[in-house]
């Protein structure tokens, strides 16, 4: 026998001498035992558990003693509140929970010393203790349990532990059926107000369940028929999430639902601990509560599980609705094709006034907070313009056009996956990029030439001196300036930009903004009945654009501000602007100032200025609508693959469309808007 072994002997046998004891300190050596070097080693964890099972096997008394303390222990701590909360949301709410969790992380809280959370606190200290528990197979918990021979769940033994697993059971079933009454859940559903719900009817029949299994009268089939209420509670939850893509979701909603749906989780557990008809279902419902506990004794005060966990949803839903925007930014033909190209040009044609304003304005030498102000100002009021207009920013597709590449994942993540489809999106997206940016560049950089040069000759001066024309130069060269860092911070904003009008079109549908406009009285009276009603329809529409372009314009505003005022080299480089930009430095230094060498850094520094935003935006926009569709994509490099054989095969495929493109259902050119 190794020396593990003869520790764990050693232990055993003094808590077989001492097994009336509720002292957890010996469990905790036992277990001290178990634990593998390294939390993540499940193979030596299962070893290390099977030899207890062994010593337990060959000595009777050992066993005994062991069940007997095991029990003793239980029943001299409180597990009510434990049964009943840990490990599941409070009904605090999103943010009050995220405050106390960042609270006890850094100062933990005094545990009840009779408490069941003071005795795992003290068994399992170990932050990554949860790690080799869940790692070791649920039979091998099973066996031991089956060994240690101990009764969980008898109601009708009157013992401690059993008792308050009953109670438990009650108290969940009524939170079950309050929670199925929340006025959010019932505004989607509202049948569960005029028919039988099946939150209220689960909270009935467990009551009566308990009841006869306390009076020994219990029936096999109450058990069964308690599932059944509880998978028809998990289904009206289904059918609310998927509600919630015409009827918008807010962070309340997404807790409750999570609320509910880990109480049902714990409720099931627990009806299974209180039934007596099957052991091994009951052992097998032990060990997965051990696991849930360890974990949320372990993780209990994780901020980061917090927030993945009950804003899923809701990142989900505003994906998605960045997502069917997405959908107008993803050309097939070649009609739709020209219609991007006309409003990227319209873009182009609005940029090189926004430049030549911020020109001005830096000009005006105001303090730099009031810079900042007047330089958001003058972006937010040119995107919004732009989406009035109904034209397009190439730079802000990517945000856009993630979602839509997430739900091609999520459809293909079979074993036998089919790449054709997707690789074919990415051609058509890339096109769609591409002369997006063109249009863009196309007009922004001559437009703002031919208007540097008019104010030139009716101002007697240029825009911008030779100085300023030179650090305009300076600011987009590729090497010799931070400009790709800065563009890489552009493309930060761009990705949130998507977020932020994703969220606000989401909040327009969950908090009816549009109707709620239609029923103002004095915006009736002002603007007359008709008007009032198409407002409101372009509120529906546009709320989340108008306020992504606001978001995207205050940042590239205030960028550079908060980088002078912490002492750091923070600013913003854009595609347009940045060929905006060089269109003013090419009229004030003209021929004889600017040479082919800098003609060709600067092509090349807008060039990847553009490549820059793209790809930072995309990719943060792709991780995001990813993680929210649950989506773990393994298959990149057979893509990468595909997608270069489809390169090969047709290169011009990915810069304009084929002359011959089936239409795919689409009826017309896409509302670039």
């Amino acid at each position: 026998m190794t020396d593990s072994t003869d520790t764990l002997t050693d232990i055993l046998d003094r808590i077989a001498a001492s097994a009336a004891s509720g002292d957890g300190t010996l469990l905790a050596a036992l277990v001290d035992e178990v634990r593998p070097d390294d939390a993540s080693d499940g193979a030596q964890a299962t070893k290390n558990l099977q030899a207890l099972q062994y010593l337990l096997a060959t000595n009777d008394a050992r066993r005994v003693g062991l069940s007997q303390y095991l029990r003793t222990l239980l029943d001299a701590h409180q597990q009510i509140e434990h049964h009943t909360d840990f490990g599941i949301l409070p009904g605090t709410g999103f943010f009050t929970e995220a405050t106390r969790r960042f609270m006890h992380r850094w100062l933990p809280p005094v545990l009840d010393a009779g408490s069941l959370a003071r005795l795992l606190a003290t068994v399992f200290p170990k932050r990554d203790d949860h790690e080799w528990i869940e790692a070791v197979d649920d039979a091998h918990w099973c066996e031991l349990f089956a060994l240690l021979a101990i009764d969980f769940g008898d109601a009708a033994s009157g013992a401690a532990t059993p008792t308050q697993i009953v109670e438990s059971t009650r108290i969940i079933a009524h939170r079950i059926a309050a929670l199925g009454l929340e006025p959010d859940l019932v505004a989607i559903r509202p049948e569960l107000r005029r028919h039988a719900s099946p939150f209220i009817a689960q909270c009935a029949e467990t009551q009566t369940h308990l009841d006869r299994l306390a009076s020994g009268t219990a029936v096999a089939d109450d058990a069964r028929h308690i599932g059944v209420l509880l998978d028809q509670c998990d289904a009206v939850i289904a059918r609310v999430r998927r509600a919630t893509s015409e009827t918008g979701i807010g962070v309340g909603l997404t807790y409750i639902l999570q609320r509910l749906a880990e109480n049902i989780e714990r409720q099931r557990a627990l009806l299974v601990l209180v039934d007596p008809a099957d052991d091994a279902d009951r052992r097998g419902a032990a060990a997965r509560l051990l696991k849930a506990y360890v974990t949320n004794a372990n993780t209990g005060n994780d901020l980061r599980g917090h927030f993945a966990k009950n804003t899923e949803l809701l990142a989900r839903e505003i994906t998605e609705h960045s997502g069917r925007t997405g959908e107008h930014y993803i050309t097939s033909t070649r009609d739709e094709y020209r219609v991007m190209f006309r409003a990227a040009l319209g873009a182009g044609l609005i940029v090189p006034l926004m430049a030549l304003a911020k020109l001005w304005m830096t000009g005006l030498h105001a303090a730099p907070v009031l810079q900042g102000l007047l330089y958001s100002l003058n972006y937010a009021a040119g995107f919004i313009l732009i989406h009035v207009l109904h034209f397009t920013l190439a730079t802000k597709q990517p945000a856009m056009t993630a979602t839509r590449m997430a739900q091609a994942l999520e459809s293909g993540t079979g074993k036998r996956l089919d790449l054709s489809p997707l690789v074919e999106l990415i051609v058509r997206v890339s096109r769609t990029q591409f002369i997006a940016i063109v249009g863009n560049v196309a007009l922004a950089l001559p437009l703002a030439w031919l208007l540097s040069r008019g104010l030139t000759l009716f101002h007697g001066a240029p825009p911008a001196d030779a100085a300023k024309s030179a650090h305009l130069l300076h600011d987009i060269h590729p090497w010799a300036s931070l400009a790709l860092f800065h563009a890489a911070i552009a493309g930060v904003y761009l990705f949130l930009s998507g977020l932020v009008s994703g969220y606000f079109d989401n909040l327009a549908v969950y908090r009816q903004i549009p109707a709620r406009i239609r029923q103002l009285g004095w915006l009736r009276a002002l603007l007359g009945d008709a008007r009032a009603d198409r407002f409101s329809r372009y509120v529906e529409h546009n709320l989340g654009g108008l306020a992504g372009n606001a978001f995207f314009g205050l940042t590239l505003g205030m960028t550079a501000v908060i980088g002078f005022n912490i002492g750091l080299p923070l600013d913003i480089r854009h595609v347009t602007f940045a060929a905006a930009n060089f269109g003013i430095a090419a009229n004030t230094l003209g021929a004889t100032g600017l040479t082919w060498p800098d003609i060709g850094i600067a092509c090349a520094g807008i060039a990847l200025v553009g490549l820059v935003n793209l790809a930072v935006s995309f990719t943060l926009a792709l991780l995001v609508a990813m993680k929210a569709r649950r989506v773990r994509f393994r298959h990149a490099h057979p893509l990468f693959v595909a997608v270069l054989k489809r390169f090969a095969k047709a290169p011009l495929d990915f810069v304009r469309p084929p002359r011959e493109v089936a239409n795919n259902g689409k009826d017309g050119p896409p509302n670039i808007a």
